[in-house]
């Protein structure tokens, strides 16, 4: 399949027919991954056998010996193991990355919901866990609207996930996380519960047009806020689009004029409403109908707990992890893997 996507690709017509060379495209890219994830495991494996070979050579040296193994080699040779298991573990959960839109980079959103300052504080260690994720994943994080509030953490934000299968790993993470805590913010010591919203959907590439009527958007510009100084602009260029058919509402106010921030908060919302026609199997946009909010306070899918006890627990999969501090420093995979298996 790969010699036929490079043969079709270096036809002269190529670009004749656009949205079948971006499916091309994307095909393309998805195979090298594979081939270069395979190679890389290759790679490791062959290191592993010369690390064995050279462990074999001087245990024989040291024939009769009672210790036969070099520490150096020995620990370097846990290593290998170590990262050739990681490699074909992440190997097969690619594999479960088949969704159209799976490939795709993510937007990511997350609003605090009940729990005033204490939810606001959670909303930014959720925004810090994901950001934390991604630059260990070799990640690009672009950051696209955030509101702090002055007291304590944010009242939104919105982050963009650069890198292939973005979209598929972070879908999962969707849907109301939930926080209990002792509270910095109450001088009684009480235990708290609080709660934020994460929204997942895919960046859609440019090529896929979307005619959206001018008469169903709502568009209103604000000005931008910030850390203060040189952060903070002095004219309206943040940009709020709200979608009034379905109340989707989206904004963006981190580009450096009203026009960008224009473009990515209709991108964003074009995002959106692809998103959800896929997940209420509608046929067109038009046909969406109602409004959609971000939180849904019914069930969380995960909750961590910082106080009677320590842990970590996805209501979905029922996987449970004791180190909060390695969780809250991005170490999600856990979670990632154990939803996308689930599927």
């Amino acid at each position: 399949m790969l010699k036929k996507n490079e043969k079709a690709m270096s036809s002269n017509d190529f670009w004749d027919d656009n949205e079948r060379a971006q499916e091309v495209l994307k095909s393309n890219k998805t195979y090298n991954n594979t081939i270069d994830g395979f190679k890389s495991i290759t790679d490791l494996i062959e290191e592993m056998g010369i690390l064995i070979e050279m462990e074999e050579e001087n245990s024989a040296k040291v024939l009769g010996s009672n210790s036969l193994e070099d520490p150096e080699l020995d620990k370097e040779l846990r290593e290998v193991t170590k990262e050739i298991d990681r490699s074909i573990s992440e190997m097969m959960i690619s594999t479960l990355l088949k969704g159209e839109y799976d490939i795709n980079n993510a937007i990511l959103s997350i609003n605090p919901g009940t729990g005033g300052l204490d939810a606001q504080d959670w909303a930014q260690m959720l925004l810090r866990m994901y950001i934390r994720w991604a630059e260990d994943g070799d990640f690009k994080v672009k950051l696209l609207d955030i509101i702090s509030d002055p007291e304590a953490g944010i009242k939104t934000a919105t982050i963009l996930v650069i890198g292939t299968n973005a979209y598929g790993y972070l879908k999962g993470e969707k849907g109301v996380h939930r926080l209990v805590r002792m509270s910095p913010f109450d001088s009684s010591g009480k235990r708290h519960t609080s709660f934020a919203s994460v929204d997942v959907m895919p960046e859609i590439d440019d090529e896929i047009e979307v005619e959206l009527n001018p008469s169903d958007l709502k568009i209103d510009t604000f000005r931008a806020s910030g850390a203060g100084g040189q952060h903070v602009n002095t004219t309206d260029s943040a940009v709020r689009i709200t979608h009034l058919p379905t109340g989707v509402v989206v904004s963006c106010q981190n580009e450096r004029s009203q026009h960008l921030n224009r473009e990515v908060a209709l991108k964003m919302l074009i995002s959106k409403l692809i998103s959800i026609k896929e997940e209420e199997n509608m046929e067109k946009i038009e046909d969406l109908k109602g409004s959609y909010s971000q939180i849904s306070w019914g069930s969380q899918i995960r909750s961590y707990v910082f106080h009677p006890y320590r842990l970590v627990k996805d209501h979905r999969t029922n996987i449970e992890v004791t180190n909060l501090d390695d969780v809250m420093d991005g170490g999600i995979d856990e979670f990632i893997n154990g939803y996308l298996k689930s599927k």
